[in-house]
């Protein structure tokens, strides 16, 4: 078979459709993954076939429109999913012409694409191949399914097209049941497999006491320096007694300050590398971060930020995985509270192990590409393809 994948220019939206992209190579299909410029490096660097469409939206820009425009470390700011589903729309406008062409000259069996990639539906509907959605975490965009479909059928009209359907002729959904939004369309369940980028293997030595990992994901930093709480919650933790690491990129040490002694900074390293023998995760609440957390069974202190850091730290709390503190109440106090409350906090451990259990039973992505034309058979809308 030969599929498209597709994402707009966000690391952590193509990092989740990489082990999926992969197993689909290993069994003999065609993979081609089709972003915006801005990407294409990265996408390389996964070890992917990747074409340039589109052209770049400033993404940052647009997120601290609806972030820093709102009150000091409001976790959800009136309007923010309007204003988001405006940025996802303006990806696709950027996006839609060039996928279209690509997708003429490829000629995909089907276009996967993760759910905020709203050009991949229009452009599979135009060829009448399947469009397969790829979930990253919680299904936040059922919540946009009075709305979304009337939005993403006036853009394909501007760009001479049939509406299409945004949720896919497939949902493939890596989160364990126990994270999944009710009223979500129907999902085939897939394995979780953490990919969080290329990076050296640190090699961390085992802990002789509860060690946390700190991490901050790679947003907030580039929003602002004062949205990375990362080096306040690493100063608030210390005086637990806990041996903490600050996971951290190359362009985040220069926001880090002087840190106590004995912290542990460990630069550029793939997260999942880093959660053997954790006690507990401190994190900003980024789906990627979420599920590699929960794929070891380890715990989290969830201080979120934006719209959907709110929304899967919501699910992973109501999980009982998770402790969540406003990030208008994270003083070093309160961080320091709320983390040696986790650490203590045998359900909260008993929760984490549970959803890990529950992704290990899912069939890998290596079932899933062996049992792809079979599911997109039954997927598969009517009409032909074109070229």
């Amino acid at each position: 078979m030969r599929l498209l994948f597709t994402t707009w220019a966000w690391p952590s939206h193509l990092y989740a459709l990489v082990p999926t992209a992969w197993a689909c190579r290993a069994a003999g299909h065609e993979v081609v993954v089709a972003t915006q410029p801005a990407l294409v490096r990265e996408t390389a660097r996964c070890g992917l076939p990747v074409a340039a469409v589109g052209h770049d939206v400033d993404a940052v820009a647009m997120v601290r429109g609806y972030v820093l425009g709102a009150p000091e470390h409001a976790a959800a700011p009136r309007g923010a999913g309007p204003r988001a589903m405006e940025m996802f729309l303006a990806h696709a406008e950027s996006m839609l012409d060039g996928l279209l062409a690509l997708a003429r000259e490829f000629r995909p069996d089907a276009v996967v694409f993760e759910p905020t990639a709203l050009a991949g539906p229009p452009a599979a509907r135009a060829l009448g191949v399947p469009a397969v959605r790829h979930l990253y975490g919680t299904d936040l965009m059922a919540r946009a399914r009075t709305v979304l479909p009337g939005q993403l059928a006036a853009l394909a009209c501007r760009h001479g097209l049939e509406p299409a359907d945004p949720y896919g002729a497939l949902t493939l959904d890596p989160t364990p049941p126990g994270l999944r939004m009710p009223g979500a369309p129907p999902s085939v369940p897939v394995r979780y497999v953490p990919y969080n980028g290329g990076g050296r293997y640190p090699g961390l030595p085992a802990p002789d006491r509860p060690r946390v990992c700190v991490t901050w994901g790679h947003t907030m930093a580039r929003l602002a320096p004062r949205h990375f709480l990362l080096p306040e919650a690493v100063r608030a933790l210390h005086p637990l007694g806990v041996e903490v690491v600050a996971a951290v990129s190359a362009a985040q040490v220069p926001l880090l300050g002087r840190l106590p002694d004995g912290v542990r900074v460990v630069v550029d390293a793939p997260l999942h590398t880093l959660l053997d023998g954790c006690a507990a995760v401190v994190a900003h609440g980024g789906a990627g971060t979420v599920l590699t957390s929960l794929h070891h069974g380890v715990p989290l202190l969830l201080v979120p930020q934006l719209p959907d850091h709110a929304g899967h730290a919501a699910a992973v709390t109501a999980a009982g995985a998770a402790r969540l503190l406003p990030a208008a109440d994270a003083s070093p106090g309160r961080l320091r509270e709320e983390c040696a409350a986790l650490l203590d906090d045998a359900a909260a451990r008993d929760a984490a192990r549970l959803l890990r259990r529950e992704m290990l039973r899912q069939p890998g992505p290596d079932r899933l590409a062996a049992d792809l034309a079979a599911l997109l058979g039954r997927g598969r809308p009517q009409g032909t393809r074109t070229g």
